[in-house]
């Protein structure tokens, strides 16, 4: 067994018991299983479940003898399978919130039809149509509850959803999805062509000020006992489940709202209708408090409506528009009340009740407003961006480049309203010492920017700075600045085109260029940039030779037209990547980041190629340092790696890398379902690391279970012999003949085998590694035709056993490419003993004896706890001591030879004997004799040594033969005892001799 199968057989056994599903057609058997069942705490299968099985099989098409399909029956089974279903949404409540998350749209207009059915709502007649106050209560609720469900149905399909990938490619199962897909689409269509009849419907139900009734269980199992009885019963005021008119007035208004705010967008009075609705709704809510059985409304999403329209309809109501911030703000940029607004931003600092990106786009509103051609609004657009960047410093973030840019002019003014927002924003006795820390840094790396002295002073004196830095820290800063008999202007205007900066000639080029080459702050880059472009014009992405971008990249780069921003993206990349190859992460994101974001703003293209650098980073982050310990990846890592295998965009440059990477780390993570059923035939054949991953995957996928398969294995291994193949280049002599001039590698594998290697060695999975492994010594075996020496592995039977064009494999490729798998697997797992016999194998087949030894022995020892315990049969075959026999034999260790002998399934004397015979032996001989179990061969010691004179060694092999615990009369399990006591302590000397 391998050590996977013994892992997943081990998991396996230590799962508790799941007791069995009760089946759909067990209910119509026992009457009284639906009610028990529903009672329990999480029942299995759950109500909606129930629903659902109960509706599919009641509207299964039958067919005739003449084998045409038939519509399904009316018969008693199907009546009782409907009953059920609505008893199970009775139980329920008629919760059209639970019953709508549970129920596809097709089974719940099942649902909801057969309620109008059993109800006695009169056929063929429009609802709008029908007087509910006349109807019986139960019939009227059966109509409101179809015409709520429409209207709410109606909504909720105006809502963008996320399409659900595709599953499996079964046509069986592709057709249900499509007439489901169709089904739901013609049912919506007829929704939306009645959506007036049904919000008639519902605001008449408005004036109707009675109670109405549900129908529960009770009545339903009375209507299917005697349904003229029942029915009568039904229509009196007893029968049901009560709903208050008030309840019911909530909830049919809350309905009426959703449905006139949807219709907002193209007809804006309908936002009047819908506030006054929602208004009604929370007056009624809190009116009814906890008593209310049948209104379910999420109040927070209530209020949300209730603010959206109040903005959108202008509304003053003071009740309405006072609650939140956003509100306020909404209402301040509308007034024009801007330092009411910055005043909500202030305190936002505080409270940090408004998400960042709300801020943001609060911001980017006024930037938009601002340029075009409204200057009044610069002074507002820096107070919202100092508070922005203040927040982002509080937290840790980033601070943005729009904040950088507008200080490049500082004033008086701004200097002060930048200090009064750090002010307010820390409350220094709640503050915490992390939040401390980023102000103190913003503060001091602030002084340090900034060229004229006064503002320097102005914020190194102030009261906040001194609170915050240590006594040592303030000292050093106040030297730092009286040293400064001149300021470098890093940070002025911008250029024309990007950054306007004047001229600096005091600066020494050279040395900028060294703080350049030297510095990975994205910041202080940028301002070394400024400077150098504003004293000369040069291609400064040269002064580097170390400085390297992808040549995918390059062109693209380098073909920016404004000269700076040209410079800073590609030394931002390209230090970028530099620190991802030394693994400095934390600069590497802070680079990528700033390059991300500086890109944005003019190249769509350039914009995506950082996004997917950025994807290579966050995967190389996460394998080197949560997937070390293989802790699984965040679900949005694994969905944007399959974003970026499946990207259709054809102007972006692709570095093949990054896929390379996307595919291992799928592998690695065990996604063989995308990549064997999921990921799109078009890029299986585009992008040979996609198909080499998805053969992978389904080999893989195929291992674990009972028969292995080997379709997808030869499609594996024919792939990978043609990466291992080579083909002659000819040559015609002068007299015609073809002479051979030399192989080369083939070109007609997907990969050179160069970069299959790169590949494999990002590979971490056990069981791909495993699969390539065995895949290798497969291969190997063929190659080499010696059937003696043959290397082993795990699964072998999956793989051809014979080579069609034999001569074309390279077999020096094959050798070196499964020593270097090997391994590198074993770095990986150290322990894994099936790659540990492997590897001593391969030892043993290049006649390096001593380290097939050592492997032989390491992988007894992983699987035993170093040989306390008895190594398993299947690590130590009767293969396996044979040729750890014949290294010993081939070392002149014939003593150790003779105690191997006896470990077999069957001992071989033949063996011992002749390697006892022999007189010169490289071990320790005489004193191994303790570890000799086997009366006979102490018996054949014992004669060997009296034939030879040799006394001393004579008595040391009688003293070994005359321990009581080998006497043959000893019952089983004693000498079995003596015998796993004596291979113990033999195998942990050899070990020490090996290790």
């Amino acid at each position: 067994m391998s050590a996977e199968a013994a892992d997943r057989e081990a998991v396996t056994g230590s799962r508790p018991c799941t007791p069995p599903q009760t089946s759909w057609f067990e209910f119509l058997l026992d009457d009284t299983l639906l009610e028990s069942h529903l009672q329990k705490f999480s029942p299995d299968p759950m109500p909606v479940q129930l629903i659902t099985q109960f509706l599919e099989q009641a509207s299964k098409p039958s067919v005739n003898e003449q084998n045409q399909v038939q519509p399904p029956a009316d018969n008693r089974r199907n009546r009782t399978l409907k009953l059920l279903a609505l008893k199970v949404a009775a139980h329920l409540k008629w919760n059209l919130d639970v019953l709508e998350k549970g129920l596809s749209i097709a089974v719940l207009n099942m649902l909801v039809n057969e309620l109008l059915c059993v109800s006695k709502v009169p056929p063929g007649v429009k609802h709008v149509d029908l007087d509910l106050s006349t109807l019986p209560p139960t019939t009227a609720m059966a109509v409101l509850v179809y015409n709520r469900w429409a209207i709410r149905t109606t909504v909720q399909s105006s809502f963008p959803i996320k399409q659900a990938k595709p599953g499996p490619h079964q046509m069986n199962m592709l057709n249900h999805v499509q007439q489901e897909k169709e089904l739901t689409e013609n049912i919506l269509k007829v929704l939306k062509e009645q959506a007036d009849d049904f919000i008639m419907v519902l605001e008449g139900v408005l004036g109707i000020k009675k109670d109405f009734y549900v129908h529960t269980m009770r009545t339903l199992d009375l209507l299917a006992a005697e349904p003229c009885t029942a029915n009568g019963e039904t229509e009196c005021s007893t029968a049901g489940l009560r709903i208050s008119a008030d309840e019911l007035h909530c909830q049919v208004r809350y309905d009426l709202g959703t449905v006139f705010f949807q219709q907002g967008c193209t007809n804006p009075p309908c936002y009047e209708k819908a506030r006054e609705h929602f208004l009604k709704t929370r007056e009624l809510l809190s009116k009814l408090g906890d008593g209310a059985v049948h209104c379910r409304i999420d109040e927070k999403r209530l209020a949300g409506y209730c603010q959206a329209c109040g903005v959108l309809t202008g509304s003053s109501d003071v009740s309405d528009m006072q609650s939140t911030p956003f509100t306020q703000i909404h209402n301040f940029i509308r007034s024009g009340n801007y330092k009411g607004l910055i005043e909500i931003f202030l305190e936002d600092n505080l409270a940090l009740s408004l998400p960042n990106h709300f801020r943001q786009s609060v911001l980017r509103e006024f930037f938009q407003k601002a340029e075009q051609g409204n200057k009044a609004l610069n002074e507002v657009c820096y107070k919202i961006c100092a508070c922005n960047a203040v927040r982002d410093v509080l937290e840790g973030q980033v601070i943005s480049v729009q904040f950088r840019q507008l200080l490049l002019k500082p004033t008086k003014e701004k200097i002060d309203f930048l200090l009064e927002v750090c002010t307010r924003s820390l409350k220094m006795e709640h503050i915490s010492d992390f939040s401390k820390r980023n102000m103190a840094a913003f503060l001091k790396n602030l002084c340090q920017s900034l060229e004229d002295l006064q503002f320097v002073v102005m914020i190194s004196s102030h009261e906040l700075l001194m609170v915050l830095l240590k006594d040592d820290e303030r000292k050093a800063l106040t030297d730092q600045i009286r040293k400064r008999s001149s300021c470098i202007n890093l940070c002025t205007k911008p250029l024309t085109s990007f950054y306007d900066i004047p001229a600096s000639a005091s600066v020494n080029i050279g040395q900028l260029e060294h703080q350049l080459i030297l510095s990975v702050d994205p910041w202080r880059i940028r301002q070394i940039l400024i400077e150098l472009h504003g004293m000369t014009e040069r291609q400064f992405w040269r002064v580097s030779s170390k400085w390297e971008v992808p040549s995918d990249y390059s062109s693209v780069i380098l073909g920016i037209k404004d000269y700076l921003t040209r410079d800073l993206v590609y030394i931002l990349m390209a230090k970028g990547l530099h620190c991802i190859a030394i693994k400095d992460f934390v600069h590497a994101r802070q680079l990528f980041s700033a390059c991300l974001e500086l890109v944005t703003e003019f190249s769509p293209r350039l914009r995506q190629v950082m996004l997917n650098e950025m994807l290579l980073l966050d995967i190389s982050v996460h394998e080197a340092g949560a997937g070390s310990s293989r802790e699984r990846p965040p679900p949005d890592l694994v969905s944007r790696v399959r974003g970026y295998l499946e990207m259709r965009i054809h102007d972006i440059p692709l570095r093949q890398v990054v896929g390379e990477e996307g595919v291992a780390f799928m592998l690695n993570w065990r996604e063989n379902e995308y990549l064997t059923l999921q990921v799109p035939t078009s890029l299986v054949h585009k992008n040979p690391y996609v198909k080499l991953g998805q053969l992978l995957a389904a080999t893989c996928k195929e291992l674990p279970g009972p028969k292995e398969s080997r379709r997808t294995a030869k499609d594996l291994w024919e792939v990978v012999v043609q990466i291992c193949s080579l083909t002659s280049q000819h040559k015609r002599a002068n007299d015609g003949r073809v002479s051979l001039i030399k192989q080369r590698e083939s070109t007609l594998g997907i990969m050179p085998r160069n970069k299959f290697i790169i590949f494999i060695r990002k590979l971490r999975e056990p069981l791909v590694l495993t699969t390539l492994i065995s895949l290798f010594v497969r291969l190997h075996s063929i190659v080499r035709d010696d059937i003696v020496n043959e290397v082993t592995a795990e699964h072998l039977s999956i793989w051809p056993t014979t080579l069609p064009n034999l001569q074309s494999v390279d077999v020096e490729a094959v050798a070196i490419t499964m020593k270097e798998l090997v391994n590198y697997a074993l770095t990986l797992n150290p322990n894994n003993h099936s790659w540990l016999i492997t590897q001593a194998d391969i030892y043993f087949v290049t006649n390096q004896y001593s380290a097939a030894l050592h492997f032989y022995l390491q992988a007894g020892a992983v699987c035993s706890d170093f040989f306390n315990k008895t190594v398993p049969p299947d690590v130590y075959t009767d293969q396996v001591l044979k040729r750890m026999i014949k290294c010993c034999s081939l070392l002149n260790c014939h003593t150790q030879v003779a105690i191997l002998c006896q470990f077999l399934r069957e001992v071989d004397y033949m063996t011992a004997f002749k390697a006892l015979q022999e007189q010169s032996s490289h071990d320790a001989m005489d004193s191994f004799y303790d570890y000799i179990w086997d009366v006979t061969i102490l018996e054949y010691l014992t004669h060997i040594h009296h034939k030879r004179g040799e006394a001393e060694k004579r008595q040391i092999a009688i003293k070994a033969i005359g321990q009581t615990e080998l006497n043959a009369s000893n019952p089983e399990d004693v000498l079995q005892l003596a015998a796993q006591k004596r291979k113990k302590k033999f195998l942990q000397a050899m070990a020490k001799l090996y290790f």
